[in-house]
């Protein structure tokens, strides 16, 4: 997957894509409508010093256009449904299969966690698991940086194309 330097690409499905701008659409049209009528309404209330209502749809108006900011970004740069080759190399859209340190085998995703497949966990690619492991074959062994500062070591047994 090649990407221009700074932009971040997401691996998608059609549908986590389709159920996206759905909610984009739903964003920018009914419940941002929603929420102007909310602070209108409670405007006309009087003091705004100490209207609470008119304060809490102000705060639901700013949350709701930081997602409708996120999604747009998301929709944007997001390589959707094309499955990466079956090639056994670890990258966005790959099911991978590790083993850690001690033994355990986990599977997962290698994706955005806005595609939320039932029956797996996704990480994302951008994660320090997910970009350790992007490029890697079966066989490697690749080691990445966990939040406390130490570091982990997996051995990747497998990737395969997501199919959903």
């Amino acid at each position: 997957m090649s990407t221009q330097p700074g932009q971040q690409t997401t691996w998608l499905t059609q549908e986590a894509y389709d159920r996206l701008s759905a909610e984009l659409e739903d964003a920018k049209g009914p419940r941002r409508a929603d929420i102007v009528a909310k602070i209108e309404a409670a405007r006309e209330e009087g003091d705004l010093k100490e209207n609470g209502g008119y304060h809490a749809a102000k705060d639901e108006q700013g949350k709701l256009e930081a997602r409708i900011r996120q999604l747009t970004q998301l929709l944007r740069e997001a390589k959707v449904g094309e499955a990466p080759p079956d090639d056994g190399i670890a990258e966005p859209g790959m099911v991978v299969e590790v083993k850690y340190d001690d033994g355990d085998v986990e599977r997962f995703l290698i994706g955005s966690r806005e595609d939320k497949p039932a029956d797996l966990t996704v990480y994302s690619a951008n994660s320090p698991l997910g970009l350790a492991l992007t490029g890697a074959k079966a066989g490697d062994q690749v080691t990445y940086t966990l939040p406390n500062g130490g570091s982990m070591t997996v051995e990747l047994l497998s990737a395969e194309p997501y199919t959903g």
